[in-house]
């Protein structure tokens, strides 16, 4: 027995011409590099490899191998000569001990595990899994110990040791998963097979690699990694890369043929030469930091010289050429139509679905389950169209089309494209009919559920998933509304796939990239799908219902397990645990030219989502900030330097928007990237360059709107940042300047004109002395003295006898009266129209504030807004009230008066109202002062500390109040300080000094009314005064560090409210 044992190690080491291969057993470190080393030194004989070389030596006669094969023999006859137990013993060379030992290369069948060995397989690798730090510190274990063991395959994988880790630990983790499942281990292995094949697999390197991973389990778990789970293993992979082997050999050149016959077919070579010349020349700088500019073409006036002289004959005939061009079709979409047309299919619209995913079809042809899922939704597209549906049709448009565009096509081509098809067919054809039967089973069992029973679902489905995978527990978190909406949605989808599978795809595609956000673990899905199942089997008995919730849930758990393999980048990895460091090692594997985009852009499919927008929504800072750094950091390449400017505002024009809304602290990284400094100095300066473009003007032209987005932050220190201040200094002197000067000019005119009709030409008139020869210089708005007797007599009577003493000129009545018509009809029907527009827009677009019942816009809660309304309101109050207007009936012949009896009433209120108006608009006027930053920044000082000043008011009026109320308490009869309204009055002029000596004499007559004043001044004019002086200075001194900041603020809201009204 012994002796038999020892044939057969002997006889599983056959010889190659390449060197030693080893069937099972193991080797040294130094042998397998040593055999690892003479298979990259002489490429493999191809037929010389696994079984065909066992079958060589045999039948080589003489040598090691009929000595072996001897061996054997007498070791079996030995066997069959051993007694009852014994036999037995040898016997128990199974399926699993030859599996661990050879790697079969010529077949690709199903791997057959006992359940016992695939389960403790699976144990040790989960538990190998949770031993290690993350999933990528699994990884980089993996790629350690495979490289350690033969460094020389190092040279095999170009991709950076970060990203080829993951794919080891992904790879392998979704072939372990899918042990216990022969049919769809299959697959897996399939389509990773097709990812490999671009590698030179062999058998010693399988050797290699499965030695590395048994190894590295042996010494991570000890004695956990029984013989059953090590031959287990060591089956799996034996498998694995035998399955590489098969499908290189066999499918390779097919898979070649296909994808260049239809680069060719779809022009993507011209495709992908343009994209790789624009990513060449995108993102490039100078050296000194200026951006690339083209050279002048030289030749292009020679050029124009050459093409004029070119005949009328040979310009007609090139005109003709160039419409017969037009006409051919040159892509395979168009030769596709074409050929439809012309074979008479025109009228069969399925093949327009067909020929949208055809692309999609045809590029992951090496991929199973890609491929499944796209037929899978192909047919549910197809379901919607009505009448007989016949895909030999296609094909044989398909091959038409494809012959005419490919020149070279041979028996090769047509054997690959119909080796395609047939595939692709055979997919469909077993889903035609069904999805319409099943939308309809579908569609009435959820109609059919009632509050009880969808309220049942929402609570079994997330019971049934706790159940079958407890750590799913971590990811729902949100509340149990928001987990019973989720449960709905699921529900839904399943039916809508069936209803517009279209929609449903994109709409999926883009709550996987969400999930990729979420970090979620795509091995939650499987059992998510069966607890989900499992609730709804027990709400019906109708199979194809079932079926059809079944199908469609697990179609959409396959899409969203895709995108969310697709996108989960090392970037998307980093910024979810927000790490700087780990972000600047992911993105250290990129390209130069793709380096930007591995930031900017994850593409699943027509769907995308940005890592550095996702950073910024979800609080990962400091993720976002290292993505900001390396974005704006300029790199160089030899002769060409990188710059991620345009890109990441192409990307995300609104970017400063989202920063200043979610991120503010952000800002000043992307400010400061977007200025280059020098190193070097000339005269004590050196050069700098500011990237401006992208705050200027947006990608149609328009004014940017990022200074508005900026002042909308009210950040004072961030406007003043050298960028910002730049900006908004040159739009506001170049462009902007004009058109506000122009704006103010008419204002300054109505002002000018109000002051002339309301404050001058009143006061012009000086009187000549006619009559009672009174010839002092009298203004014209006193109320005017009657000649009646005395000022007893009735009303009626004083309308008789009033008489115009005095009054303006002619000339200045009507200069007076064109100026209030001018003020009424431009000034204020001006104001009238802005204020009905703006409020009109703001109830439109619903920006309103709410105070109680009241609704106000949200435009007048500026104070331009408020006091520009004050203003119209008084000067409506100014019209009702117009002294001209009430004495047109009673002028006595003195036209355009003010000096009648109605007029005389009214005089006074309609002086106050015009005095009102005045100062309103001054105050509007102050928006001028943004012409100098220094005066707009007093003036905001003005305005920062008069809450100052108000609460001072506050206080002496509570301390007049309180002394005015004790005087008048007190027995004293000092006609000043009669009554609390004239103790007031007195103890106001007291504190600003108005109150005069000779009365402070009068109150030495009263002592304590003098003791009295005495507190009073204490405390109001020693105390409360040089309080306030104490608060006006600290106030000044906090306000003033951001002076010039709130300065460069209110200059920023006047460029961004006059920059609409500039013409491009």
């Amino acid at each position: 027995l012994a002796q038999a044992r020892a044939g057969r190690r002997a006889a599983r080491r056959l010889p190659t011409a390449a060197g030693p291969v080893r069937w099972g057993g193991r080797m040294s470190i130094r042998e397998d590099e040593e055999e690892e080393s003479n298979f990259i030194a002489a490429p493999p004989t191809p037929a010389a490899e696994g079984y065909a070389a066992a079958a060589s030596s045999s039948n080589a006669g003489a040598g090691v191998a009929s000595e072996e094969q001897e061996t054997t023999q007498q070791a079996e006859e030995a066997d069959n000569e051993a007694g009852g137990g014994d036999a037995e013993e040898v016997g128990e060379l199974t399926n699993l001990d030859m599996a661990a030992e050879q790697i079969n290369d010529q077949v690709f069948e199903e791997l057959n595990l006992d359940p016992g060995t695939a389960a403790e397989v699976q144990t040790i690798w989960n538990t190998f899994l949770r031993s290690a730090e993350s999933r990528e510190a699994a990884g980089e274990a993996i790629y350690a110990a495979l490289f350690d063991s033969a460094p020389s395959l190092q040279g095999l994988f170009k991709t950076p040791r970060a990203v080829m880790a993951m794919r080891f630990m992904n790879g392998l983790n979704t072939i372990i998963s899918a042990l216990d499942d022969p049919r769809s281990l299959k697959v897996v292995v399939e389509t990773l097979g097709f990812q490999h094949m671009d590698l030179e697999v062999t058998i010693p390197r399988v050797i290699i690699f499965r030695d590395a991973i048994v190894e590295l389990l042996a010494v991570e778990m000890g004695a956990r990694f029984t013989p059953r789970a090590q031959k287990g293993l060591s089956a799996m992979l034996n498998y694995v890369g035998g399955a590489y082997i098969f499908v290189r050999l066999k499918y390779t050149d097919r898979l070649r043929i296909l994808a260049s016959s239809w680069a060719i077919a779809s022009n993507k070579k011209q495709e992908t030469q343009h994209e790789e010349a624009a990513e060449g020349a995108s993102g490039e700088v100078n050296e000194d930091g200026s951006g690339a500019v083209d050279k002048p073409n030289q030749d292009s006036e020679a050029e124009k010289v050459a093409s004029a002289q070119q005949s009328q004959e040979d310009a007609a005939k090139e005109a003709k050429n160039k419409k017969m061009r037009t006409q051919v079709p040159t892509t395979y979409n168009e030769m596709f139509m074409f050929n439809a047309a012309v074979m008479g299919f025109q009228r069969s619209f399925w093949m327009n679905e067909v020929l949208q995913s055809f692309d999609t079809i045809v590029t992951n042809v090496s991929n199973s389950y890609r491929l499944q899922e796209e037929c899978d939704v192909l047919s549910l597209r197809i379901a919607k169209y009505k009448g007989k549906i016949n895909l030999v049709e296609y094909k044989a448009v398909m091959l038409a089309s494809l012959r005419s565009l490919c020149r070279d096509w041979g028996s090769e081509h047509e054997v690959a494209w119909s080796w395609l098809w047939e595939n692709v067919e055979r997919m469909i054809k077993a889903l035609i009919g069904k999805p319409v039967l099943q939308e309809r089973a579908l569609e009435r069992l959820l109609s059919a559920l009632d509050d009880a029973q969808q309220d049942r679902v929402r609570r079994e489905v997330y019971s049934s998933f706790f159940a079958l995978a407890p750590s799913g527990q971590d990811y729902f978190k949100q509340s149990t509304t928001r987990l019973h909406f989720i449960a709905d949605r699921v529900v839904a989808m399943t039916l809508e796939i069936y209803k517009d599978p279209k929609k449903m795809v994109e709409d999926i595609s883009a709550l996987g990239l969400r999930h990729v956000g979420y970090d979620i673990p795509t091995e939650f899905f499987g059992p998510f799908v069966t607890a989900c199942v499992q609730v709804v089997r027990t709400l019906t008995e109708d199979d194809l219902a079932e079926e059809a919730f079944r199908w469609s849930l697990s179609l959409i758990s396959r899409i969203l397990v895709r995108v969310i393999n697709e996108g989960s980048t090392i970037v998307m990895k980093a910024i979810n645990s927000n790490s700087g460091k780990q972000l600047k090692k992911a993105v250290g594997c990129a390209p130069r030219g793709k380096r930007a985009l591995w930031m900017l852009n994850v593409q699943v499919g027509t769907q995308s989502i940005s890592p550095l927008l996702w950073a910024i929504e979800t609080g990962s800072l400091e993720a976002a900030k290292a993505i900001i750094i390396d974005l704006l950091t300029i790199r160089a390449d030899r002769d060409r330097y990188y710059y991620g400017m345009d890109i990441m505002f192409e990307r995300h024009p609104d970017i400063i928007k989202r920063l200043c809304l979610d991120a503010p602290a952000l800002m000043p990284m992307l400010l400061d990237g977007l200025v280059w400094r020098s190193r070097v100095t000339e005269g004590g300066q050196r050069r700098v360059n500011y990237y401006i473009k992208h705050l200027v003007v947006d990608a149609h032209g328009d004014f940017n709107r990022a200074v508005e987005w900026v002042t909308d932050n009210d950040d004072p220190k961030l406007v003043c940042h050298p960028i910002l201040s730049l900006v908004t200094d040159m739009v506001w002197g170049r462009v902007a300047f004009r058109t506000f000067l122009y704006n103010k000019a008419w204002f300054l005119f109505t002002l000018i004109v109000f002051v002339c009709s309301q404050s001058i030409l009143n006061h012009l008139y000086k009187g000549s002395g006619s009559g009672s020869g009174s010839g002092s210089s009298s203004g014209m708005r006193r109320l005017e003295e009657t000649s009646a007797a005395s000022g007893s007599t009735s009303s009626s009577d004083s309308a008789e006898g009033f008489t115009h003493t005095t009054d303006l000129p002619i000339e200045i009545r009507v200069a007076i009266f064109i100026c209030r018509c001018f003020i009424y009809i431009c000034s204020m029907g001006q104001w009238i129209m802005y204020h009905v527009k703006f409020s009109l827009k703001d109830f439109r677009n619903k920006a309103v504030i709410r105070y109680g019942r009241c609704v106000i816009p949200e435009y007048l809660c500026a104070w331009q807004g408020w006091s520009s309304l004050a203003l119209t309101m008084f000067l409506l109050l100014m019209l009702c009230m117009e002294p001209i207007l009430h004495c047109l009936e009673h002028n006595d012949g003195f036209l355009f008066t003010e000096h009648c009896y109605e007029g005389e009433n009214i005089l006074f209120p309609y002086s106050i109202m015009s005095t009102a108006a005045m100062l309103l608009y001054f105050l509007l006027l102050s928006d001028l002062s943004v012409f100098s930053t220094r005066v707009s920044a007093f003036a905001l000082i003005c305005t920062r500390v008069i809450s100052e000043v108000g609460l001072f008011l506050f206080g002496l009026t509570f301390f007049v109040v309180a002394f005015a109320c004790a005087v008048s308490a007190l027995e004293q009869d000092d006609p000043d300080f009669a009554g609390i309204p004239k103790s007031a009055l007195q103890l106001y002029k007291i504190t600003l000094g108005m109150f005069s000596g000779l009365h402070y004499d009068m109150l030495m007559d009263y002592p304590v009314l003098m003791f009295a004043i005495f507190l009073y001044v204490t405390t109001t004019v020693i105390f409360m005064l040089n309080l306030l002086i104490a608060q006006l200075n600290c106030a000044y001194q906090a306000t003033y560090q951001d002076m010039l900041g709130y300065a460069r603020l209110n200059r920023g809201k006047i460029v961004t409210e006059t920059m609409p009204a500039v013409s491009k």
